[in-house]
């Protein structure tokens, strides 16, 4: 991807486009750039902070996509990198010129119907010219749209935040957008799986009290990774999940993971699986039972081991040896 025709002094090595709609968008896109940066290359980040949220994915993607486009002219006119890449399939929609596209679900999966009317034609064209595809996930990669150009997959890295604390929280859940996380199927499993005294925390949204459940609304990373740290188990109901962030961060942390099974590049699903099968299934209130009454010895210390893949350093691995080579040679 090397092309360094009218490059400017001064102007980074990549630029990356993103989208700065969520924490863990931004999360993601400055994860990918401190590992670009510590394989050597300059680094420049054209964000969208923020856009216009219409009732429909559709418009939604192109409110977001039409300034994403703006970004990357605005940056693309101070010079020229040595490679582009969009981070999201809509931030690569109305792209400019071709880059090199990073996601964790495309459009083809997470669209359906008239969700993705014109998003799906708009994205085959679009793995179809890009240089090179940057999965998050192999799961990302087998529902890409074909054909496609060649890839790298560069997972996001997730490490333990700090020491365990004391396990003083029963459970705790993400609820931040609610419907797709499916906080309503988490909350009635609770309800129908609770004892007395024990508490659900219910993070990223704030909701009316009851016996049982406490909200914290949004909160810091730092203070929400503290969370987990307390917490015994992760409950998880998403009605789709493009890769599951938040799973993976409560695994780091020592939680264990309790989850209904889902459609998408759900990352976190074959993991939690592994670790115990007993809490992976529909019947969620007898999974959270089984977690919190018999959880199964080393769970903690197997999840540290299954998430090596995604530890900071095999990650920054993989972008030196990998994909700063497809990206720059």
């Amino acid at each position: 991807m090397a092309g360094g025709r009218g490059r400017m002094a001064g102007m980074p090595d990549i630029l990356i486009v993103a989208l700065g709609g969520t924490a863990g968008l931004r999360a993601s896109d400055d994860a990918l750039a401190a590992a670009l940066r510590r394989g050597g290359a300059s680094v420049g980040l054209a964000r969208v902070v923020r856009a216009r949220e219409p009732r429909t994915f559709a418009l939604t993607d192109l409110a977001w996509a039409v300034p994403a486009r703006r970004a990357a002219l605005g940056a693309l006119r101070r010079g020229r990198p040595r490679a582009l890449v969009y981070a999201t399939t809509t931030a690569a929609l109305l792209w400019p010129e071709p880059g090199a596209i990073r996601f964790d679900s495309p459009a083809a999966a997470n669209r359906p119907g008239r969700h993705g009317v014109w998003q799906r034609p708009v994205e085959r064209r679009r793995f179809a010219a890009a240089p090179l595809l940057l999965p998050t996930s192999d799961g990302a990669l087998a529902a890409a749209p074909a054909p496609h150009g060649p890839a790298v997959v560069v997972p996001i890295p997730v490490a333990p935040s700090g020491p365990p604390g004391v396990r003083d929280i029963a459970a705790i859940t993400y609820g931040a957008n609610p419907e797709k996380k499916g906080l309503d199927r988490v909350l009635d499993a609770w309800r129908a799986a609770r004892r007395e005294h024990e508490t659900l925390v219910v993070a990223g949204v704030g909701g009316p009290a009851e016996p049982g459940v406490r909200y914290t609304g949004m909160v810091a990373p730092a203070a929400y990774r503290a969370l987990l740290r307390r917490a015994r188990a992760f409950v998880a109901a998403p009605r789709w999940e493009d890769h599951g962030l938040a799973q993976l961060e409560a695994l780091a942390d020592g939680c264990m993971l309790v989850t209904a099974p889902a459609p998408g590049p759900y990352a976190a699903l074959p993991l939690a699986r592994a670790l115990d099968p007993r809490l992976v299934g529909p019947d969620l209130p007898a999974a959270i039972r089984a977690a919190l009454d018999a959880p199964a010895p080393g769970y903690a210390d197997a999840a540290r081991a299954a998430l090596a893949p995604y530890a900071p350093a095999a990650v920054d691995a993989v972008v030196a040896d990998k994909l700063l080579p497809a990206l720059l040679d």
